[in-house]
C-alpha cells in the first residue's frame, strides 16, 4: 500500500463509524485487505505515534516486559505489536500472538509482523496459550459489557499490560475506572506516580481527564502526502491526545521499581503565559492546580512551550507557587 493506492472511500467509512461510536455494532468492520492497508498506513501510523510516546517513556525510565511473549488483543492491522518490537527490540521476545474479532485482521497484522521480524513466532492467539504482556489499544470504545467482561479476565493473566487508549475525557476516565480495580492486583507503571486511589474521581474533579500529547513526527507538516490526508479526513495533524496505563504483576521481579513515590506527573498540556506555566499535577496528594514561574526556572519555562520532557518531576512549592523543580527524565 502507498498513499496513491489509498481507499479513501473505506477511509471515510472507518472514520464516520469510530465518530460515531458504531464502528463495532453491526460485528467486524473490516471489509478488504485494502479496509486494512489503507488504515494501517493513515490511522493507524497515527496511533504508532502515540505507542511511540507511551514506549520512549518506558525505555527511557528503563521499564522492560517482564515476558517474552506478547499478545496483540483487539489487533487490528497489528500497529500496537509492531511498535513494541521495535522499541525493546525483537530479540526481547520470542512470540507474538494476535487475537481480533475479525480473522481478516488477524491475517493481515500476522503477515505484517512475519515480513517486518522473520524470525518471530507470529500466531494467532489461543486461550490455552500464555499471555505474557498484553498489548491494548483503543478498544475501551468498542467492547460490549460481555467483551469487557472477557477482556478483564484476560488482563487478569497477563503478566503485565500495556494499554493505549484515545485521550477523550470519558475514554481516560474508564480506563482511569479500571485502574482502581486492578490495582490490588498489580503494580502501577505508569502514568501513575502512586497507588492511591485516582483523584480524579474526587467530586471536586469531574471535569479532569488523566491525557497526554505524542509529538508527531519532524517534518510532518510539510509533508504533501499527510497535509493531503488530513484535509481531506479532517484530521488535525498537530492533535495526538493519548491515555495511557501500564501494569506489571505484584512480586513477579525482586524489584521493579515502578513508583516514583516522591514525584508528581503533569496531566495534559502546560499552560505557557507570558511570565508563567500554569500545570496540573498528580501524586500521592491529589489534583494540584500549580505555577511554575519563568523566572524559577527559564529554561524549563522555554523547553514547556516548544518540545515538554517526560511530564514526571520532583519539586518544593509554596502553596500553588513552585519554588524548585527538577525533571525527572528527559527524551534522549
Amino acid at each position: 500500500m502507498n498513499w496513491n493506492q489509498l481507499d479513501w472511500n473505506a477511509l471515510g467509512r472507518l472514520r464516520e463509524g469510530f465518530l460515531q461510536g458504531t464502528a463495532a455494532a453491526q460485528g467486524p468492520y473490516w471489509k478488504s485487505v485494502s479496509d486494512l492497508a489503507s488504515y494501517d498506513l493513515t490511522y493507524g501510523e497515527r496511533i504508532g505515534w502515540k505507542w511511540d510516546a507511551v514506549l520512549t517513556e518506558l525505555s527511557t525510565r528503563g521499564w522492560t516486559p517482564p515476558s517474552p511473549t506478547l499478545l496483540d488483543w483487539g489487533c487490528g492491522s497489528g500497529v500496537a505489536g509492531r511498535r513494541v518490537l521495535n522499541a525493546f527490540s525483537v530479540g526481547h521476545f520470542t512470540t507474538l500472538r494476535v487475537w481480533d474479532h475479525s480473522p481478516l485482521a488477524c491475517d493481515f497484522s500476522i503477515e505484517a509482523a512475519r515480513k517486518e521480524f522473520p524470525g518471530l513466532v507470529v500466531e494467532p492467539y489461543a486461550s490455552d496459550k500464555p499471555v505474557g504482556t498484553l498489548l491494548l489499544s483503543h478498544v475501551l470504545n468498542e467492547l460490549s459489557a460481555a467483551g469487557r467482561t472477557e477482556l478483564l479476565e484476560i488482563v487478569k493473566l497477563a503478566e503485565s499490560v500495556i494499554w493505549v487508549e484515545p485521550g477523550t475525557h470519558a475514554v481516560s476516565r474508564d480506563l482511569a475506572a479500571l485502574r482502581d480495580q486492578l490495582r490490588e492486583r498489580f503494580d502501577l507503571v505508569a502514568p501513575c506516580t502512586h497507588a492511591e486511589s485516582c483523584p480524579l474521581f474526587a467530586a471536586q474533579n469531574g471535569r479532569h481527564w488523566c491525557h497526554y500529547f505524542a509529538p508527531a513526527p519532524a517534518g510532518i507538516y510539510a509533508d504533501p502526502d499527510w497535509v493531503k490526508f488530513g484535509q481531506l479526513a479532517g484530521v488535525d495533524l498537530r492533535a495526538l491526545p493519548y491515555s495511557v496505563l501500564v501494569l506489571e504483576q505484584k512480586g513477579l521481579r525482586p524489584s521493579p521499581g515502578p513508583l516514583l513515590s516522591d514525584a508528581s506527573r503533569v496531566i495534559g498540556r502546560p499552560r505557557v503565559h507570558k511570565a508563567h506555566v500554569d500545570l496540573l499535577a498528580c501524586d500521592k496528594t491529589g489534583l494540584n492546580d500549580l505555577k511554575l514561574y519563568k523566572r524559577t526556572d527559564p529554561a524549563l519555562y522555554k523547553k514547556l512551550d516548544r518540545k515538554p520532557p517526560i511530564p514526571l518531576y520532583r519539586w518544593q512549592r509554596d502553596g500553588e507557587k513552585i519554588t524548585t523543580i527538577e525533571p525527572l527524565f528527559l527524551y534522549l
